[in-house]
């Protein structure tokens, strides 16, 4: 029973599966719609004026948005196979790693988004530099600051 919230560890269970599952819709929403757009990139007209090395970084950059994809959706499959068999800890510690990785693909693959995009229109070195600050600025605003109100909370 946890005591603060005065749910028995089954209840509390369903709460972080039930939770889990309205972060992943938002992520899903995200890098569907980010795929959506990389899917169309091939058929524009420039995309024959793209030098080789963008091309690959296209490439990379969809390969990591189907990466992301599927690890942000693998949580439903997951609890397909394990539904009605009272393994909803199991589901929830491996939907939350799973989750955890597919946020980092999704990170991973908004860099390389930005990179290719800076860099096919401005040139490389901006491209590399856009990056490098799109990267600073999801380490800092989904790892660093979260850690910060953690430790926070932890101190007092």
């Amino acid at each position: 029973m946890d005591v603060e919230r005065d749910e028995t560890p089954a209840e509390k269970a369903d709460r972080n599966w039930i939770e889990l599952l309205q972060e992943l819709r938002v992520a899903q929403t995200g890098i569907q719609i980010l795929a959506g757009f990389l899917l169309t990139i091939p058929f524009s007209q420039r995309f024959g004026d793209m030098p080789d090395g963008y091309r690959k970084l296209y490439l990379a950059c969809f390969a990591l948005a189907a990466i992301a994809t599927g690890l942000l959706i693998a949580p439903v499959t997951f609890h397909r196979f394990l539904f009605g068999q009272h393994e909803k800890d199991v589901l929830v510690a491996v939907g939350d790693a799973l989750a955890k990785v597919g946020l980092a693909a999704l990170g991973l693959t908004l860099v390389a988004v930005v990179v290719l995009i800076f860099g096919f229109v401005m040139g490389t070195v901006t491209g590399l530099v856009a990056g490098g600050l799109m990267a600073a600025f999801f380490a800092v605003v989904w790892v660093l600051l979260p850690m910060r109100l953690l430790s926070r909370r932890e101190h007092r």
